[in-house]
């Protein structure tokens, strides 16, 4: 399919193909390619303080709930615990997020689409009984741990995570004394 110039200088498709802006320069598009969907730098702190404390998760967890798939970037499974970590232009942060001024026609639109995706998989955990904790990757990680564990709990008393404390009845074999045969 061609590609074209409005005399606005927006790109112009003919055809069924979806409709991008061309990149502004080399370096623009260097830029937006280098960006993750996943394993972004706040996301790593949050998952290393988390694990650093014994807590254990899936990272990037596909879930197929009934409304629609949705993929957190930390899920507590059994605790039903959907942990996202925004990014503050992706989704729009009411603080630090910037509203592009090239490609405008193409930006707002796609930013607003990410909000309502959000809002809408934050209903669909909530129906399917999970906990939704949303965090702007602008936020302290030591603010973004504690808002983790308030949703979370200890994780000690967790199923099937061992401890350091003794089980009441295991009394530990006499050293002095070898077993005697029943």
């Amino acid at each position: 399919m061609a590609h074209e110039t409005a005399p606005d200088g927006e790109p112009v498709t003919t055809g069924k193909e979806k409709l991008y802006p061309l990149p502004a320069s080399a370096a623009r598009s260097a830029n937006m390619k280098a960006n993750r969907r996943t394993n972004t730098k706040p996301e790593l702190a949050l998952r290393s303080a988390l694990h650093a404390m014994g807590y254990r998760y899936r990272k990037d967890f596909r879930l197929d709930l009934p409304a629609r798939r949705v993929r957190p970037d930390i899920a507590f499974t059994a605790r039903k615990v959907a942990v996202f970590v925004d990014g503050c232009f992706w989704h729009a942060c009411p603080e630090h997020g910037s509203k592009p001024k090239n490609n405008e026609w193409y930006w707002s639109p796609k930013l607003l689409k990410n909000q309502e995706r959000d809002r809408a998989a934050d209903a669909a955990l909530r129906d399917a009984g999970w906990t939704v904790v949303r965090l702007w990757e602008h936020v302290p990680v030591a603010d973004a741990v504690a808002a983790v564990i308030a949703a979370v709990g200890d994780p000690r008393t967790q199923r099937g995570v061992a401890t350091m404390s003794p089980h009441a009845d295991f009394r530990p074999p006499d050293s002095t004394h070898p077993p005697q045969p029943d």
